[in-house]
């Protein structure tokens, strides 16, 4: 093994630039001050009426708009701001000209009821509108915005062309492992010898009330409508449900010999990445928590760690009773005796639930952590869950050092993603 390659002989991968926008503002600089202080981002909905809906609450980016609102649009806008962050940051290519692929975490683009509305007045039917008749009034003309706009592809094609990355951008969608889907793309991209750089984002702005309802139909939402503040409350005993938040996360990846050829400063390093689906259902994980424990596993595995060497997790922590529960199993499983020591704090209980942008922006604050050397907390851990024996850093932060942290993401359908991050060499 050189300087530059690790213990499999591939070449180390490294974050030299990041940018990240939640529901705590916009930037590095202002996330992790809030955060560290145990600042909650919930507040109540202002965006559409809530009258009705059993959920008011949400992890809301109000402060960042777009001329035509809708998910996909939003979700762009967010991803160009966390993004021209961390090419700032790293100082790599030119305006326009990113030397390397994208990989982008997104969440699924449907039309909305806004243009649904639309195309529905354009039909000229005033009762029982069909789908045919949307589909005469689309064909009419005038829509083709539309068309442009709620394309799958079309977000990632756009900051293609703004940031001028380098090939077909790779746009995934495996849920809430989204961003750590990403974030493994760019890492194989560059041990393969493909690129020397990869920029992965993950964004997400599906707060919308058509997403609230499903969710809330799945009973996977906090209902803990007031205060808002109090509301995300991961492994705490009286837990009910996750807050849906938006934001995003963008992170610069290179090769260390492709960084240190151009001097540049290295944040921390991408040791491994571990993914496992298991399909067991389309919302609960398996309850012998296999895929989860084989994810870890074969994160430490491909980052060539025993399980001793981790020294804080980044948990998933939703703060449903179910998902808490299973990153428990997994955790105990994996760390044994070790496993309730092992500082574990979740995010989510002050930014809530990114979706398809947690794991990258999750991914952002672990290399924070390890830079800084403090833990951010759980907040409104006011009632321990003896199931559930975490040292999930209760409500203040905590000074402490750390070499290597494992950051979870696990999201419905079976998908597992773990990514194991390490202090800048």
């Amino acid at each position: 093994m050189t300087k530059d390659t690790d213990h499999l002989g591939r070449p180390i991968v490294v974050v030299t630039g990041m940018g990240v926008l939640t529901s705590l503002g916009q930037g590095q600089a202002d996330n992790w001050t809030a955060l560290t202080n145990g600042v909650s981002g919930i507040r109540r909905i202002t965006r559409f009426p809530i009258e009705g809906l059993r959920t008011t609450i949400a992890g809301t980016v109000d402060f960042v708009s777009v001329p035509e609102p809708s998910a996909p649009a939003q979700s762009q806008r967010l991803a160009e701001l966390v993004i021209e962050e961390a090419l700032a940051e790293s100082g790599i290519g030119r305006v326009g000209d990113f030397p390397g692929p994208l990989f982008l975490a997104l969440p699924p683009v449907e039309m909305e009821w806004t243009q649904r509305f639309a195309l529905a007045a354009a039909s000229g039917a005033n009762e029982n509108v069909t789908y045919a008749d949307l589909i005469r009034a689309a064909g009419g003309g005038g829509f083709e915005s539309y068309y442009r706009r709620f394309l799958f592809g079309s977000v990632g094609e756009n900051l293609a062309a703004t940031f001028g990355t380098k090939g077909s951008p790779v746009a995934t969608s495996t849920a809430c492992a989204s961003g750590g889907t990403a974030i493994q793309l760019g890492v194989e991209a560059i041990r393969r010898g493909e690129t020397d750089a990869a920029l992965v984002v993950g964004t997400d702005s599906s707060v919308n009330p058509e997403s609230l309802v499903r969710f809330s139909l799945l009973s996977a939402l906090s209902t803990r409508n007031d205060p808002p503040s109090s509301a995300s409350r991961p492994f705490s005993k009286d837990r009910e449900g996750f807050v849906m938040a938006e934001g995003a996360g963008a992170l610069v990846l290179e090769s260390l010999s492709s960084a240190r050829a151009r001097g540049a400063v290295v944040l921390g390093v991408v040791e491994g990445c571990g993914e496992v689906a298991d399909g067991f259902h389309r919302t609960r994980s398996s309850p012998d928590g296999k895929p989860v424990i084989a994810c870890m596993r074969a994160a430490l595995a491909d980052a060539g760690l025993a399980p001793d060497a981790v020294g804080y997790i980044n948990a998933h922590g939703t703060g449903t009773p179910e998902n808490d529960k299973m990153e428990w199993v997994g955790v105990s499983a994996v760390f044994g005796d070790r496993a309730g020591s092992i500082p574990m704090s979740s995010n989510k209980s002050m930014i809530g639930h990114s979706l398809t942008a947690a794991g990258a922006v999750e991914a952002i604050f672990s290399v924070l952590t390890i830079r800084h050397g403090l833990l951010p907390p759980t907040i409104n851990y006011d009632i321990p869950d003896p199931a559930l024996p975490v040292d999930c850093v209760p409500n203040v932060a905590r000074a402490a050092s750390v070499k290597h942290a494992i950051s979870n993401s696990f999201g419905f359908g079976g998908q597992n993603v773990c990514v194991v991050l390490g202090a800048a060499q």
